[in-house]
């Protein structure tokens, strides 16, 4: 199993500067964040499914499907407890509390999906440049760098350790969940672990390199805005501009909600 989600396909996404990539990652959390209609974040999930589309990113969350379904059903029925209505539906719930329990599992999703679409599209190196070109202090981004490496690391250690019980006749694919979840928490020592040392081998590198010397920074990788990205920001700041006005005039509001 591959534990990175860069997926290298070369896609009209995948061209875009880091940078546009970033601020339409951002804008698009603005436009879902403002509206408790579902019907109204269609058309942010229609964009968002036609990046999936272009970028071929759905095997990414193809993934994580289990997740996402366990999140989606949990979402649908948590938020008809934390939200009330004035029009009976069945049993405790109502027809403003149901709109507004999807609304805010589409918002999940949708966040979920859209930053799917941004690891997918963008390489480490060029997500943490072009947080820096956008103000980003160097360090913060370094750290974020090194938090998003360490994460296939970690999943390959575990990969690794738990390859190695089982050639050592751990089961570990039988029984119900938690049995599963037990026979599993012990692999997390050595996981820790080898992460530990890793981590303080890093940094003895890094402080036998001359780490934070300068504070002036160069880097192998220049980016260039093209014309498509200046579109693609266009586009984006237009329609985040138009959801937020609408959202002032008071659409996208689901009447007679009560939310706690």
């Amino acid at each position: 199993m591959d534990a990175e989600l860069y997926l290298d396909n070369n896609s009209f996404i995948h061209r875009l500067d880091p940078r546009t990539k970033i601020l339409v990652f951002l804008m698009t959390f603005v436009a879902i964040l403002l509206f408790e209609d579902p019907l109204w974040l269609l058309p942010v999930g229609a964009l968002i499914f036609l990046q999936l589309f272009v970028a071929r990113s759905f095997s990414n969350l193809r993934r994580i499907r289990y997740i996402l379904i366990v999140l989606t059903v949990s979402s649908m029925i948590l938020w008809n407890f934390f939200s009330q209505g004035v029009t009976p539906l069945f049993w405790v719930f109502e027809v403003e509390s149901f709109l507004y329990s999807v609304a805010r599992t589409f918002l999940m999703v949708f966040m979920i999906s859209t930053g799917m679409i941004l690891i997918s599209t963008t390489r480490n190196e060029e997500l943490v440049i072009g947080m820096i070109r956008l103000g980003m202090p160097y360090r913060v981004g370094f750290a974020i760098s090194t938090a998003l490496r360490l994460v296939p690391t970690i999943a390959s250690s575990t990969m690794t350790i738990s390859q190695a019980q089982r050639s050592r006749g751990l089961d570990l694919d039988t029984g119900n969940l938690v049995e599963k979840v037990r026979k599993f928490l012990p692999l997390l020592v050595p996981v820790f672990l080898s992460t530990i040392r890793n981590t303080n081998i890093f940094a003895m590198a890094l402080e036998s390199k001359g780490f934070g010397a300068r504070d002036e920074r160069t880097f192998y990788l220049n980016l260039e805005m093209r014309k498509a990205d200046y579109f693609i920001l266009a586009f984006a700041i237009l329609f985040t501009v138009t959801s937020v006005v609408f959202a002032i005039l008071g659409y996208g509001k689901i009447a007679g909600l009560t939310r706690f």
